[in-house]
């Protein structure tokens, strides 16, 4: 009888799965059928487990290091209060929502660097106001800022 788990070793970070070098249990068809083929995981086999291990010992001090530079990132985050004017109605409602692509633009503009997938809404912006913003920068470091929506100027 087929078990009903494989286990895998994850090459990314999948949100509700894991991190990247974590070996977790999944179902054989997501694994087979989704994360191998995307290159996101590979099958656990003893002799990858083995390699995994020696590779972590390999990059220990760099994951040290891009730890220590998240904490400085989240430091310099954490100080920030960025202002969005987007078009409103009269009510205060925005046509559409804020989106996370819009986050990553206003924070290169003031010199941050950070990926769309790594900004965290915890409740949907969708009207004016001021919020909180979640930029996941490391598996354990997570910077917050304050976001204030305002209604465009109208000229």
């Amino acid at each position: 009888m087929a078990s009903r788990s494989i286990e895998v070793i994850l090459k990314a970070e999948i949100e509700g799965l894991g991190h990247k070098y974590d070996v977790v249990r999944v179902r054989p068809g997501y694994a087979w059928n989704y994360l191998v083929p995307k290159g996101l995981a590979e099958i656990a086999t003893e002799g990858a487990k083995r390699h995994l291990q020696a590779h972590l010992r390999q990059i220990a001090h760099k994951l040290q290091q891009e730890k220590a530079a998240a904490g400085q990132l989240a430091a310099q985050l954490s100080q920030l209060h960025l202002e969005l004017h987007l078009l409103a109605s009269k009510e205060g409602k925005l046509f559409g929502a804020v989106t996370p692509q819009q986050i990553v633009a206003v924070l290169a503009e003031k010199g941050f660097v950070v990926e769309r997938r790594q900004v965290v809404f915890p409740v949907p912006v969708r009207t004016l106001g001021t919020y909180e913003v979640q930029i996941r920068l490391h598996r354990d470091i997570t910077a917050t800022f304050s976001l204030t929506v305002l209604p465009e100027e109208e000229e």
